[in-house]
């Protein structure tokens, strides 16, 4: 009550220790709740001056509804594609989704140090290098298998294919990667790993029928060291979305639902490591062209043999040397090493780099 009728009220505060201004708020209270007014009370303001609406709120959600498996940076991104002016922030979009529950929590993995490719060839430009793998099957509501062929562009993360195909056999694979030559053009180099039909664990340098075509059309070899799935780490990200959005949804050999996803992946999802820019927005068709398969190879002053189709086999001074069952039809250049021995010729690569082991065979240069 000695607040009440004070007759210096700024002295009165001074002897408990409190600010005129704290006094005063507390009086105010006393006066209009009685001692109710003495708790304690939220300090959240009331209002905020960037306080979203709630037709905002509906269309963040809604757009959250039709693409379950995006981010909040991609939601965002898609709302300020519709809406011209300011619009709220990444956190803003993050905090309405986290308040629907419509978010997930990301699961860290610790994951030991690991080098990349010996080759250390990394995209800086469209087509430098083509990423290619199937993505693990999984059975449709009919309880068939299901296990699509998949081919990114690594540069503009543009899928090119991903197409359910009858099998996995390297003609195949090869009909399919010569229409994507001709609507494309050839890239620099095809990235993938060390299963069939991309690789033979028995081979000459890992080479796969389907590997060495693609040697023969000048284009380089890269390979994921084996167990190591992170060394084709975008290309499986990419899967995890084909696992999210397709397969937990049981889709089967439909091709249409196939094309419609990555169409829309290509032509309507913003890309993070592009700077939310589109992938067909960056991507451009490759300036080396498809002329066809090559009818034979020209290694110029190199000694030629042509390896035995069905045996892979080699004649060289009356004897047959075993070369490759995947070089079967074609034909490889031989040269003489400081030590006369044939098996210790080192070829190159169209990008230069040697090659781990000491084959007899040459891949042809690009131009040839």
């Amino acid at each position: 009550m000695r607040a009440v009728n004070a007759g210096n009220f700024r002295r009165l505060c001074q002897q408990y220790g409190i600010s005129t201004k704290t006094g005063y708020k507390w009086r105010e209270r006393f006066v209009a709740q009685g001692l109710a007014g003495m708790a304690e009370e939220s300090r959240r303001p009331k209002s905020h001056a960037r306080e979203l609406g709630e037709g905002v709120i509906c269309e963040i959600i809604a757009l959250k509804n039709a693409h379950r498996h995006w981010g909040p940076r991609k939601i965002r991104e898609l709302y300020q594609r519709k809406h011209h002016g300011e619009i709220p922030s990444e956190s803003s979009f993050k905090r309405v989704l986290e308040r629907a529950g419509l978010t997930e929590a990301r699961r860290l993995r610790h994951r030991a140090e690991s080098g990349r490719l010996a080759s250390g060839l990394k995209a800086s430009a469209p087509n430098e290098v083509w990423s290619v793998d199937f993505k693990g099957w999984w059975k449709d509501a009919a309880g068939l298998r299901v296990e699509p062929l998949t081919v990114r562009d690594e540069y503009s993360r543009m899928i090119l294919e991903l197409r359910a195909l009858e099998d996995a056999r390297g003609q195949t694979v090869r009909a399919c990667f010569e229409r994507l030559f001709e609507q494309h053009g050839l890239p620099g180099a095809i990235r993938s790993d060390n299963g069939v039909p991309f690789a033979s664990p028995n081979g000459l340098l890992g080479l796969s029928k389907l590997s060495a075509w693609w040697l023969a059309l000048g284009i380089d070899l890269e390979r994921s060291r084996p167990g190591c799935p992170q060394d084709n780490g975008a290309h499986e990200r990419m899967h995890r979305d084909i696992r999210h959005e397709l397969q937990a949804g049981r889709i089967g050999r439909d091709q249409a639902a196939f094309d419609l996803w990555r169409q829309e992946f290509n032509t309507e999802r913003p890309h993070e490591a592009l700077g939310m820019r589109l992938p067909a927005e960056v991507y451009q068709p490759s300036s080396c062209p498809f002329h066809g398969t090559p009818e034979d190879l020209d290694y110029g002053s190199m000694d030629t043999r042509r390896v035995h189709r069905g045996t892979g086999t080699i004649c060289f001074q009356r004897q047959l040397l075993l070369i490759s069952a995947a070089l079967g039809g074609w034909s490889i250049g031989l040269a003489p090493s400081d030590n006369d021995s044939l098996t210790s010729t080192s070829p190159t690569f169209p990008s230069g780099r040697s090659t781990p082991k000491p084959p007899a065979f040459k891949p042809p240069d690009r131009a040839a």
